[in-house]
């Protein structure tokens, strides 16, 4: 009975493990927990692959250490009938250089592969099919679509009384599915973040400045986005919504735009701050 308790127990264990090991087999796991999915952008993939493979390597890193550490407080623990210190090592160079060099590689390999894919992320898309020129302001957002020669001004979240935001008053930024986008970011004011969560990546607005962003967006959805920088009193109702659209959807809504008078562009001459260094400067000399 005992040797049949015994197995029954190990059997258990071993399906119990088998439990936890395949429950770890998600789709959230197999992108590390980030909010997003494979394929959104052209981007996205990389970004996943980058963070998913360093933690990987870490947890190995985790592991060596733990297993170090247990066998050094047991090998080299207080034995019964012992007394004092027990022998003490010093100058071990294989061990110190061990030591210094693992840890050096590993930073440079980070950084690297982390330099590799922020490069061919910021790589300008030649010719891009849609020219985005996006505006962050106290507490909301401006959307100027170049190509089309119409706009979108964005008002910040309205909270409901019962608590959750309006999401119909949310600023919604269109784009058509499969093309090159080329998002030129601005600031009105302070110091915001352009962020769109799903896509994976994010751009600092900074008062005369400007910044850029390329990607083919690659799903047909609804995404998440949002203000990343701290920049005031309602910085969390800083929100917007990306609807990836197909091609006949996004030319509706740009004459949707044209059909509310929203045509030309607010440019810089709506910035709160027009006496900053840089300001006067032309699109060329920026």
């Amino acid at each position: 009975m005992s040797k049949l308790r015994s197995r029954s127990t190990r059997a258990a264990a071993i399906l119990v493990g088998l439990s936890l090991v395949l429950a770890g087999c998600t789709s959230q796991s197999a992108v590390g927990w980030l909010p997003t999915e494979r394929g959104l952008t052209n981007q996205t993939d990389r970004v996943i692959d980058l963070w998913v493979v360093s933690w990987i390597v870490l947890l190995v890193v985790g592991i060596i250490t733990w297993v170090l550490i247990i066998w050094a407080a047991v090998v080299y623990r207080r034995r019964k009938g012992q007394s004092g210190t027990p022998a003490q090592l010093r100058y071990n160079m294989p061990i110190e250089t061990f030591y210094t060099v693992v840890p050096l590689i590993l930073v440079l390999g980070f950084f690297a592969f982390t330099a590799r894919d922020q490069a061919i992320i910021e790589e300008p898309l030649p010719d891009p099919d849609v020219r985005v020129e996006v505006f962050g302001k106290r507490w909301a957002w401006d959307f100027n679509y170049l190509n089309e020669e119409v706009y979108f001004s964005g008002i910040q979240a309205q909270e409901l009384p019962e608590g959750p935001i309006d999401a119909e008053s949310l600023p919604t930024l269109y784009l058509p599915v499969d093309q090159k986008v080329e998002i030129t970011i601005e600031s009105r004011d302070v110091i915001h973040s352009f962020w769109i969560v799903d896509f994976l990546y994010k751009k600092d607005m900074i008062p005369a400045r400007t910044n850029y962003w390329y990607f083919i967006p690659q799903q047909e959805g609804v995404y998440r986005g949002k203000c990343a920088e701290l920049c005031g009193e309602y910085h969390s109702l800083m929100l917007f919504e990306v609807h990836v659209v197909s091609q006949d959807e996004y030319d509706r809504q740009m004459q949707a735009l044209r059909q509310q008078g929203n045509t030309g562009r607010l440019g810089p001459e709506n910035n709160v701050l027009q006496n900053l260094p840089g300001t006067t400067a032309t699109a060329e000399e920026r």
